[in-house]
């Protein structure tokens, strides 16, 4: 994703400026609304800028809710996708705001101004951010919300505000005194919205810290919740799309007799793409619209495009690794490295393959078009880029498009798409179908070759190694596309160089001396995207790789040499290793023959995570039998939610291992078509348990959702190597 820790590095200008609305609603309850009036994206950071925009008018939705029955409904202005925040949000405004919790139902927000990101001025969720970047405004929300319900006591019973408190959705005061927050909803939406409020201490929290069962978890399991896929609509069709063979090729001609011979299928019909074109079939349900486009029969011209191999790119990227490229960090003397004898260096050269994303929901958006307006329902990560797509592609003001944010089955990444191909396909179909919803599908054969992968990466390390055993010179070069670069978020690289390409390395917290870091971005025909924990996904397992191998060629202890590597700030890192160390303590002075334990620490959007694993070889293949994970990420918000991302993103890690957890491309083609040619992880390569320890803290929270999956492949390759001898510089693991 997004906004990563090298990037939230970079200063962002904001004109920050918040307040609160209130309005009664026509049955009686309170609206509470956080207005937020910033600069769009594009001219954020531009601090040389004369004038900014004007404030904007904000539509009147709401982010708490309190109605007459007592549910107290709070809004979510993230897409929920498996991370979480369908409850861990409305927690930190419940805590503020003394709610009864078996009474909060939790929302997601529609596209709109008023629930963009506080940091970064869209709405979307990416980057770790949601709890790090709200924590803060829901709970002022909750706060201010209960400030004026107790106004609202204090008057109706004249008294003063000190005299009276709050529990569990109810005001009580002196002599005996009560009333529920939906008995005075009415009279505190006429109140004034107070400036300041005072927040709670950690050790006064209710909720905030507490494992609370997620709002979501029953209609998951029950099969009520919906998720986009899911939605039906009065009269509403399918559509499927054939796209380029080779990205970015054009359709030259297509032969449509067939596919329009199937009872049900209503149209077929060339349509422009981000890069190209394809062609759209519309059908009254998905399994004809699929039959149809199986047997069209498509003629595609991919004239002067690039047509991407993977073996040759993997040669161009060893080449370029061996040269300089854009310098992204220099430290000391970056020569003294030319001067050590051959003996005193590690010279190490790392091949990554593209990857696809490949959430359990395939991805989808329905679109009817009306004329003047539209209505859209998606799993976005982005609905701010995806709302204005659909309306460009329309004709029509952004305001214009209700966007509803659908539950989404997964998404690391792939449903973060600056270019919004997939909103933008469906609203060229349903323009053509004007009054009837339309349902884009993409099916998972459309995923995996579908482009937006995890970029393909080299890195050339030379490490020269001192009298004592630590490094005393780091010379680093990586080669990888840039995923920034030619897109919105192309304003946050500096002096070219793409931060999610570098992050992870150029910021490490060990202490490297003559340290120097540089990277090509070469240009492929490849569309590329962020992957979960983004550049951290290939830089952590370098680092950590190379530090187990640095230590084991001191013959020193990996924690107590990565101990005495680190920084004397990276304070998260420590605390991580100290729990992580302990914790697993108990295990590594058992293990059983054949086994071996491997380690790996870094820190990735705000947060340190250490992990310790238990690995053997079973089948030719690893066998992970535990491991154990500690993180500092400061305040945990909802400890059961945090272990569950950490335990699911340790799962999505091990992909990066999978003999077959690659995409390939030869001849522009790519090789994969489901997960047959790409495999993730079964049951029998995921680890047997995992246990997930939390440093305990009271430091603004960091991100969870991303962080567990850089540390999971370094640790289990560093214990294969204890097992084999061998260092293994390429993933995947395609031999052990």
């Amino acid at each position: 994703m997004p906004m990563s820790t090298a990037t939230k590095k970079q200063k962002i200008q904001l004109n920050r400026r918040g307040f609160l609305r209130v309005s009664a609603t026509a049955a009686g309850g309170l609206l509470v609304s956080l207005y937020l009036d910033r600069p769009s994206l594009a001219q954020e950071g531009a601090g040389n800028q004369p004038q900014r925009p004007p404030a904007k008018a904000y539509p009147p939705d709401a982010f708490v809710n309190i109605k007459p029955d007592g549910t107290i409904h709070i809004t979510v202005n993230r897409l929920e996708f498996g991370q979480g925040v369908h409850t861990a949000l409305p927690m930190i405004l419940a805590d503020e705001l003394d709610a009864d919790w078996s009474q909060v139902v939790s929302e997601l927000a529609p596209a709109a101004d008023i629930y963009r990101d506080p940091v970064f001025g869209i709405q979307m969720v990416g980057g770790s951010g949601s709890i790090a970047h709200s924590y803060q405004q829901y709970r002022e929300l909750g706060a201010k919300t209960r400030a004026m319900l107790v106004a609202a006591a204090a008057a109706l019973w004249n008294v003063s505000a000190d005299q009276l408190r709050t529990e569990a959705s109810k005001v009580y005061g002196p002599a005996g005194k009560s009333a529920t927050y939906a008995e005075l909803a009415s009279a505190a939406a006429h109140l004034p919205v107070p400036a300041t409020v005072k927040l709670k201490n950690a050790s006064e929290f209710r909720l905030v810290g507490k494992k609370i069962k997620r709002l979501d978890s029953r209609p998951k399991c029950d099969g009520s919740l919906k998720f986009g896929l899911d939605l039906q609509q009065p009269g509403m069709k399918v559509a499927i799309v054939a796209h380029p063979p080779v990205f970015a090729a054009r359709v030259k001609d297509f032969d449509d007799k067939e596919a329009r011979k199937l009872a049900g299928v209503r149209d077929v019909f060339e349509i422009p793409l981000a890069k190209g074109s394809g062609v759209a079939v519309v059908a009254d349900k998905f399994w004809i619209a699929k039959q149809a486009r199986d047997l069209l029969k498509i003629n595609w011209d991919a004239t002067g495009l690039d047509r991407a191999d993977s073996s040759q790119l993997r040669e161009n990227y060893k080449q370029l690794a061996r040269t300089e490229g854009k310098v992204a960090k220099t430290v000391g003397d970056v020569k003294s490295i030319e001067s050590t004898a051959p003996a005193n260096l590690i010279v190490a050269e790392y091949e990554f393959p593209y990857l696809p994303h490949a959430p359990m929901e395939p991805l989808n958006t329905t679109i009817r078009f009306d004329g003047d307006s539209a209505e859209a329902w998606a799993g976005s990560q982005f609905q701010t880029f995806d709302q204005m797509a659909i309306a460009q592609v329309l004709g029509l003001k952004p305001e214009k498009v209700t966007f509803h944010t659908e539950m989404a089955g997964g998404g690391f990444g792939r449903r973060a798409v600056p270019d919004s191909h997939v909103q933008r396909e469906a609203a060229v179909i349903a323009k053509r179908f004007r009054g009837t919803p339309v349902k884009l599908i993409w099916t998972r054969e459309d995923d995996i070759r579908g482009g937006y992968y995890r970029p393909m990466h080299a890195h050339r390390v030379q490490v020269a190694i001192g009298a004592d055993g630590f490094p005393s010179a780091w010379r680093h070069v990586i080669v990888g596309q840039s995923i920034m670069a030619g897109t919105p978020f192309a304003m946050m690289m500096k002096d070219g160089i793409d931060p999610t390409t570098v992050e992870g390395v150029a910021d490490t917290n060990y202490n490297l001396p003559n340290f120097h870091v540089s990277v090509h971005n070469p240009t492929i025909n490849v569309p590329v995207l962020w992957w979960r924990s983004v550049g951290n996904t290939h830089t952590a397992y370098v680092m950590e790789t190379l530090i187990e191998e640095l230590a084991a060629r001191a013959k020193m202890d990996p924690i107590a040499y990565r101990r005495k590597l680190l920084k004397p700030d990276a304070k998260k890192l420590r605390a991580a290793l100290d729990l992580m160390d302990t914790k697993s303590a108990a295990w590594r002075r058992r293990l059983p023959a054949g086994h071996a334990v491997g380690f790996a620490l870094h820190e990735a959007f705000g947060t340190g995570v250490a992990c310790a694993v238990d690995v053997s070889i079973k089948n030719e293949r690893p066998r992970i039998h535990r491991v154990t994970i500690a993180l500092d990420c400061g305040v945990a918000v909802n400890p059961l939610t945090i272990e569950s991302q950490f335990q699911a993103g340790v799962g999505f890690g091990v992909s990066q291992l999978m003999a077959k957890g690659e995409i390939t491309l030869k001849d522009g083609r790519v090789e994969q078509r489901n997960f047959d040619g790409y495999v993730p992880p079964y049951i029998m390569d995921a680890p047997v348990t995992v246990d997930v320890h939390i440093v305990p803290s009271t430091e603004a929270p960091t991100g969870c959702g991303e962080p567990p999956v850089p540390v999971i492949s370094p640790a289990v390759v560093n214990a294969l190597t204890k097992l084999t001898g061998k260092r293994y510089r390429s993933l995947p693991l395609v031999e052990v």
